[in-house]
C-alpha cells in the first residue's frame, strides 16, 4: 500500500509541476502590444530641420525602434492630406515611446524640430501580435 501511495504522490507532484511549467511558458509567450509615435511634419526651415535629422537617430538608438513610415508621398482617400510628411516609429511597447520622447537626448534636440517645422505628434498603442 505504501508503494501505491508513493506512486500516486509522485504522479500528483509531476502533474502539478507540469501545469506550473506550462503556465510559466504561456506567460513568457504573451506578446506585448507595440507602441507607435506618429508625426505629421510640415518643414518650414529645411536647414534647421537637416540638423535635427542628423541628430535624431542617436536619440532613438537605445530604444529598439524601427521606422514604419518616413514619407511625403501621401494619397488622400478622405479629407485633406497633411501638408508635409508622415513619420511612424515603432517601439517594443507603448511605454517605450514616451521614454524616448521624454529622454534627455531627445529633449536636447526637440526645440530644433519645433522651430523648423509645424508638427503634430501622437503615441498610439498597436495590436499585440498573436
Amino acid at each position: 500500500m505504501k508503494t501505491n501511495f508513493k506512486l500516486a504522490l509522485a504522479v500528483l507532484a509531476g502533474v502539478s509541476i507540469g501545469t506550473a511549467g506550462a503556465k510559466l511558458m504561456r506567460a513568457q509567450q504573451v506578446k506585448t502590444a507595440p507602441g507607435y509615435v506618429i508625426a505629421e511634419v510640415e518643414v518650414t526651415d529645411p536647414t534647421s530641420m537637416q540638423k535635427y535629422v542628423e541628430k535624431v537617430s542617436e536619440t532613438l538608438a537605445p530604444f529598439n525602434h524601427h521606422y514604419v513610415v518616413r514619407g511625403h508621398k501621401i494619397q488622400a482617400l478622405e479629407g485633406e492630406p497633411p501638408k508635409g510628411g508622415i513619420v511612424i516609429i515603432a517601439f517594443d511597447s507603448v511605454e517605450k515611446a514616451p521614454e524616448w520622447y521624454d529622454s534627455p537626448a531627445y529633449e536636447a534636440i526637440k526645440p530644433i524640430r519645433q522651430s523648423a517645422a509645424k508638427s503634430r505628434l501622437f503615441i498610439v498603442e498597436g495590436v499585440a501580435p498573436e
